[in-house]
């Protein structure tokens, strides 16, 4: 793998063909869904599912410190891909990234916590929402493919996504959340709400019901999947105002697509690394986005813009 062998640097938006590294993206997708699983059985519990998320860091992502007699940090570094836990006490246990199944993953990551007198009680030790999700992580052998080169490249893809997002939330001064990493759907989003409030019905699970509390406008990146094999920025409104999906979008290469019952704004990635000014791009498809949504759906646009990050008048002017 020769991902970051083809230019000098690191470019604005680097290449990450779905195709080329999908065994290591489910791998690493499983990766995360065990560290994740203790984030959520230590970390509090936050409104949207807040506390759940990772973050970027310089040189991977993080949980953030959770944990209660204890605080701690689990960090993938994947710069020298290992993964690292850390306490507050200065102690750090780490393993390397390469080479592990995630059973083996699973098991070295509970000795890591373990020697550090981490105790953490994970309920459900199987993957959540993928095709797998019966096997517990403990039994999952079958993936083990982790190529250092596309790890660095999710991680470097992630942070420029991450500066785009954090701009494109700079202009919203309501209920907005933290730019931040699911490790279930394995995307990187920011959402904004109206605060205007839904009632979910009964039958939805906990998962949805608690992220979809609230009227939003989500934006977000995703590296593909089986239905859609390539990576690509997105949008939508929930719930859904009528007519959304007429609504025009920019750039002329954006389109809305159907996905379970409700429809996505897309850009794909490639249509935006090919454009003279990337980060522009993405940041009018977001905004065409946003506009819309919150048009259809009522929203007070005007006195909800934040522009240039200021609500001030004076610091504005």
């Amino acid at each position: 793998m020769t991902a970051a062998d083809d230019h000098p640097g690191v470019p604005q938006f680097p290449s990450i063909p779905y195709a080329e590294w999908v065994d290591t993206k489910n791998t690493l997708h499983r990766f995360a869904q065990v560290v994740g699983k203790v984030r959520l059985a230590a970390g509090v519990r936050r409104n949207h599912w807040w506390g759940v998320p990772f973050h970027l860091t310089g040189r991977g992502i993080t949980t953030r410190p959770m944990g209660d007699a204890l605080s701690f940090t689990i960090d993938f570094d994947f710069v020298d891909h290992r993964l690292l836990v850390h306490t507050l006490a200065g102690e750090t246990v780490s393993f390397p990234l390469a080479g592990q199944s995630v059973a083996s993953f699973w098991r070295r990551t509970n000795q890591a916590l373990e020697a550090l007198g981490i105790h953490v009680g994970v309920d459900q030790p199987t993957p959540f929402d993928l095709p797998d999700s019966a096997r517990p992580f403990a039994e999952d052998t079958e993936h083990a493919t982790y190529e250092p080169g596309w790890a660095t490249r999710y991680w470097q893809v992630l942070s420029q996504v991450n500066l785009v997002l954090v701009r494109f939330s700079a202009g919203y001064s309501g209920k907005v959340s933290p730019v931040h990493n699911f490790w279930h759907t394995f995307d990187i989003a920011v959402t904004r709400f109206s605060d205007r409030v839904v009632d979910q019905p009964p039958e939805h699970d906990p998962v949805t019901r608690e992220a979809y509390s609230r009227e939003v406008i989500s934006a977000g990146f995703w590296f593909g999947e089986e239905a859609f094999p390539e990576p690509a920025f997105y949008s939508y409104t929930a719930p859904e105002p009528d007519g959304l999906a007429d609504e025009p979008l920019v750039p002329a290469s954006a389109r809305w697509v159907e996905q379970r019952g409700a429809h996505l704004a897309v850009l794909r990635y490639d249509d935006a690394r090919a454009s003279d000014d990337p980060r522009r791009v993405v940041l009018e498809f977001l905004e065409s986005t946003y506009q819309a949504g919150a048009r259809l759906a009522g929203w007070d646009i005007e006195r909800l813009a934040c522009p240039g990050g200021l609500t001030d008048p004076v610091g504005a002017h």
